[in-house]
């Protein structure tokens, strides 16, 4: 008796999480981060300092047997500090962007806790910026691309996401520098849906 009752739970604790795992599900909510970034610069003109910057923003998931789409939305202020090869000069530069990242992941767990693994491309649009350098900086570009990933958790409604953002586009439009944006995130978030 005790076997068979034992084997009945088994068997519906394991229709209940495959069908689960099939329905779909959405969530969307609110998010904020800290950003640690730097330039990096193949080939002569300046070395860059890790600076702080933040993201604001929303963002969406919708997933399907245990994997999800997660776009988002955020404003972005990315820091760095350079000290370039022309007479030592040092200062500091500040991109501000409008990001959009399509995130592609799983999630693993059990009810309200699990972890998440996600990877994507990110789009950014600059607003406007501000490089403190007597250098000609009116030459960057004012869009980009860059691949993004990282892990996170979610615990309730509440999300903690580390992430590793990489650019692909060289924002710089001369042809002398190759400069691209790279950048590790700690994000929260909170889903309202």
């Amino acid at each position: 008796m005790k076997k068979s009752l034992l084997t009945l739970i088994c068997l519906v604790f394991v229709v209940s999480m495959t069908q689960a795992q099939l329905l779909p599900t959405f969530k969307l909510g609110v998010k904020g981060a800290l950003g640690f970034s730097s330039l990096s610069s193949e080939g002569r003109f300046f070395n860059s300092d890790t600076r702080t910057g933040f993201q604001l923003g929303a963002w969406g998931r919708v997933g399907i047997a245990g994997f999800h789409v997660q776009p988002e939305a955020y404003y972005a202020s990315k820091k760095v500090g350079a000290e370039t090869d022309v007479a030592g000069e040092s200062g500091e530069a500040t991109f501000r962007s409008f990001d959009v990242p399509v995130l592609l992941g799983t999630k693993i767990g059990l009810g309200p806790i699990g972890f998440r693994i996600q990877a994507g491309p990110v789009f950014s649009f600059a607003q406007d910026g501000k490089v403190n350098f007597t250098t000609d900086w009116d030459r960057y570009k004012r869009t980009s691309t860059g691949i993004i990933g990282g892990i996170g958790a979610d615990i309730s409604k509440f999300t903690v996401d580390l992430r590793y953002e990489h650019g692909l586009t060289d924002l710089n439009e001369s042809p002398d520098y190759n400069q691209k944006i790279r950048m590790w995130t700690i994000g929260v978030g909170f889903a309202f849906l």
